[in-house]
């Protein structure tokens, strides 16, 4: 199983198209070096904004 994923591939695996598996990265922060897209790193970092978004939206309510 590779574990370095281009964002075509990331989008196919994670449900997403593959511009907000881009937007994704930039907005937490996950490097895309050489094309390539560390997925436990890309996946950790989407559980923990979603986890953050809910968080808040919990507090604000």
């Amino acid at each position: 199983m590779a574990i370095h994923l281009t964002p075509t591939e990331l989008a196919r695996e994670t449900g997403l198209e593959r511009r907000d598996v881009i937007a994704k990265c930039m907005e937490m922060g996950v490097p895309i070096f050489q094309g390539r897209i560390d997925k436990t790193l890309f996946l950790a970092s989407l559980e923990d904004l979603s986890g953050v978004h809910g968080t808040r939206a919990e507090a604000t309510a």
